[in-house]
């Protein structure tokens, strides 16, 4: 395995030196325009999110009027913004392993591939244009292992091309369940198109026969949306581990929450959605959990990725999703399926089917 990694390695550093050249400096500079305006759009999160405190939140979360809560038009646009640019499907190209379908690359991206031939293998259609039909793997690169190692270096090549790397390798299948073809660092996965899993839990109280969720604000160092609003426990789903276990984990890295408690955590389901921005394509599937915890628990966080947290009524939980912006995009959508399992959201609010359907707007396999 060493010998591999070593010879992976410096293939990877000849293609870097390739591309120190002069002239592939200058093809760079006319691609990297619209990647870098893409990835620094989808990694920082707006401005006014970034401003608020708690304050903040919990005045817009009491402001509740008689009626409003049959208004669903804020929760389809949270809905809307987790699953923009797919009139742009047609820029992307299919990225097959074994004849799969594994996800999906950008054409101008794949430009960025081809100097890593002895990696990837660009397939260009017959009709006469050159253009590309699909990117599968060298045929040299025959097991998950092999795969892993050589689009690791690949990666380490690419350098601020993809940013944020988490040193976390995420799954690479044809869906849910299926063989593993490799494994992915997580920033990649949306240059892949690869589809990402991950799970969510909503941690809520029951007294006097109202409900309320605990909430976290994300730590303001976060290198993904810091200083948004959070569920008190979620996480990416990386290679090795059970939906289960990953909620455990997380439970008591994210909230302290002990074994003997997040044991009772309950699978309700899944929301998904697929969301294009410059050359990223997520593919993101969320299995959601619930977890009803005593009334006289108080999260902490262990890992230092929350500021703190805040119990707060469920209708003042989906006040804040309708009126604001402060809640991580993803987490609007988990917390929307929470309001339509526990009664919240009823078959008597106009677009109740249309908003239900549309928690599932990806590719959930």
């Amino acid at each position: 395995m060493v010998a591999i990694a070593t010879s992976f390695s410096a293939a990877a550093a000849v293609a870097v030196a390739r591309r120190s050249s002069p002239a592939h400096l200058q093809l760079v500079a006319r691609r990297r325009l619209p990647f870098c305006t893409a990835a620094s759009s989808s990694t920082v999160p707006p401005a006014a999110a970034a401003g608020f405190g708690w304050a903040d939140a919990l005045r817009v979360a009491s402001e509740f009027g008689v009626g409003d809560e049959s208004d669903l038009s804020g929760y389809f646009q949270k809905v809307d913004i987790c699953n923009r640019g797919m009139g742009n499907k047609g820029e992307f190209v299919e990225f097959m392993v074994e004849d799969q379908v594994v996800g999906y690359i950008h054409k101008g991206f794949t430009e960025h591939l081809r100097d890593f031939h002895d990696v990837f293998t660009i397939v260009s259609g017959s009709n006469g244009k050159n253009s590309v039909e699909h990117v599968t793997l060298h045929s040299s690169l025959r097991t998950p292992e092999d795969r892993t190692i050589a689009i690791g270096d690949v990666i380490k090549g690419l350098g601020e091309l993809i940013p944020g790397i988490r040193n976390e390798l995420y799954p690479v299948t044809s869906s849910y369940g299926m063989p593993v073809y490799f494994s992915l660092e997580r920033a990649a996965a949306p240059y892949f198109g690869i589809k990402a899993y991950g799970v969510h839990m909503n941690g809520y109280i029951e007294k006097h026969g109202e409900k309320s969720l605990w909430i976290g604000k994300r730590s303001d160092v976060k290198q993904t949306y810091p200083g948004m609003l959070d569920h008190l426990v979620a996480g990416g789903l990386p290679y090795g581990i059970s939906c289960k276990e990953n909620i455990i984990k997380e439970c008591e890295e994210e909230a302290g929450i002990p074994r003997s408690m997040s044991t009772n955590a309950t699978s309700v389901g899944a929301i998904s959605y697929m969301d294009i921005n410059g050359f990223r394509y997520k593919r993101d599937v969320l299995f959601c959990y619930d977890l009803r915890l005593p009334v006289d628990f108080v999260p902490n966080n262990e890992d230092g990725e929350v500021d703190s947290f805040r119990l707060i009524p469920v209708p003042h939980a989906a006040n804040i999703i309708r009126r604001t912006d402060f809640f991580k995009p993803n987490c609007n959508l988990v917390i929307i399926d929470f309001l339509f399992r526990h009664g919240y959201i009823n078959p008597d609010c106009n677009g109740y089917l249309k908003l239900l359907t549309s928690l599932r707007s990806g590719d959930c396999s």
